[in-house]
């Protein structure tokens, strides 16, 4: 499932896709990992808002978060029957923009790392709920995680599962929790068209959380050759090689 992922798109980018009020800057992520400050999108007072919580889902009736599991990721087709997620489910969905996830394929004793990236280089976003956690002395923690489902053709040789992404189309749905039940809004958690993503082998470097570089995308050269008849679509996308020598903006790091 989804343990890493990219948000590279402009911060402009964001907010012409998503559509929320806010005007946030932020820096390029290149490799987002649990327990991190994520932007998500969700509806705050009848409009869809910009705002940072913790990549890792905490329930509003857990004891204390330190002692709780981490749950980053969350079974889209079974989200609205969990104890974990079920409230989340029927009140609180929301969206992550992303630009693309890594994944493992297991091979024998090892993990191959690849990176998952939209074709057209555009960004995406991955469905999900949040939670507002309070604790005993009035401390509050807001927290999130990302919906899964099953995998489609480009990935299904990778890994059997992969976020849920969603079409702007489903936006307003999805983040309607009071017009659109939690039933309907499984409905929306299917895997994505066969032709939305590419997928290629990187290096191992990306498993080490402190790595967040442009240098994460770039191929493998010692990839082994994936299905042949996916050949073509695993190759790393043409819009990339530019995006990934610009520069990361360090001056605003500490948002994530």
């Amino acid at each position: 499932m989804c343990g890493r992922y990219l948000i590279t798109s402009a911060p402009e980018a964001l907010r012409a896709l998503f559509r929320y009020l806010d005007q946030p800057n932020f820096p390029p992520r290149y490799n987002v990992a649990p327990t991190q400050p994520v932007p998500i999108v969700r509806m705050w007072e009848g409009e869809r808002r910009f705002a940072l919580v913790r990549w890792g889902f905490v329930p509003a009736w857990a004891r204390d978060p330190r002692e709780f599991s981490l749950l980053f990721n969350a079974r889209g087709d079974t989200a609205a029957e969990k104890p974990a997620f079920r409230n989340a489910m029927v009140r609180r969905r929301c969206l992550f923009p992303a630009d693309g996830f890594y994944e493992w394929q297991a091979d024998g004793s090892r993990k191959r790392p690849f990176a998952v990236l939209p074709k057209d280089g555009k960004p995406v976003a991955f469905a999900g709920v949040w939670e507002a956690w309070i604790g005993p002395n009035g401390e509050e923690v807001e927290t999130a995680a990302i919906l899964t489902t099953d995998a489609n053709a480009t990935l299904r040789h990778i890994h059997s599962r992969m976020p849920a992404i969603l079409p702007p189309e489903a936006f307003a749905d999805w983040l309607d929790c009071a017009g659109v039940d939690a039933r309907a809004a499984t409905r929306l958690l299917v895997p994505a068209p066969d032709d939305l993503l590419v997928a290629y082998e990187v290096s191992t470097a990306v498993n080490r959380a402190a790595n967040d570089s442009p240098d994460l995308l770039a191929p493998v050269t010692h990839a082994a050759p994936v299905e042949r008849h996916q050949a073509a679509d695993h190759a790393a996308p043409t819009q990339r090689p530019a995006r990934a020598r610009a520069k990361v903006d360090s001056g605003q790091g500490s948002l994530f």
